[in-house]
């Protein structure tokens, strides 16, 4: 994806506009008319876009803090085109999931869930990663209805499809393991000591 980088986009909307005030104070509007177009346009291509396409390659080095350095970089979330708006929030929870900020990382997956995304591979890695945190927290039950969720969804990324599989055995394997250690527990004596055989 094409991107502007974003410290050369401010500077031309500053000397686009600026140069656009100074003709037209000095020939008149519409001889600066061109210039005032090309920074407006690249203003509402920047509050619509934001700095999500640099942020995301950013993030491909491993540098959270370079990358949420970009990424607050855009004005207001808000403000965002929807499909950047959801991977605003995904990449802010993916940065918060990675320094082990579980609670924050929920909330900004939350609303990255609430909005509309343009494949169903993003939505069930939102999906799965929501999962995770809620096993992290020992909430398994909402960790399942999230990996439910993803599995429900037309994934076509192999790396996304192999990492539900991956989950899902995980979660099973939990699941063995709580039957096999409650089973050992019945066939204990509460007390932990054995009894003794009858004298006769």
């Amino acid at each position: 994806m094409f991107t502007i980088n974003i410290y050369l986009r401010f500077t031309l909307i500053a000397l686009t506009i600026g140069g656009g005030v100074a003709l037209a104070a000095a020939y008149g509007f519409w001889y600066a008319f061109p210039l005032f177009l090309i920074g407006l346009v690249l203003l509402v291509g920047y509050l619509l876009l934001g700095t999500i396409g640099s942020a995301a390659q950013l993030m491909q080095t491993g540098d959270l803090d370079v990358t949420e350095k970009r990424l607050n970089m855009t004005l207001t979330p808000r403000l965002l085109y929807a499909t950047n708006r959801a991977y605003f929030y995904m990449l802010k929870g993916s940065i918060a999931q990675y320094r082990g900020e579980n609670d924050q990382a929920e909330t900004y997956l939350t609303k990255a869930q609430e909005i509309k995304v343009p494949t169903d591979n993003e939505g069930a890695m939102i999906q799965l990663q929501l999962a995770n945190i809620a096993a992290q927290k020992n909430k398994w039950n909402q960790a399942k209805l999230y990996l439910r969720a993803a599995k429900q969804m037309k994934v076509t990324e192999p790396n996304i499809k192999e990492q539900i599989k991956n989950f899902e055995k995980a979660l099973t394997n939990r699941g063995q393991a709580r039957v096999a250690m409650q089973s050992g527990r019945r066939g204990q004596n509460p007390g932990g000591k054995r009894r003794r055989p009858k004298m006769r």
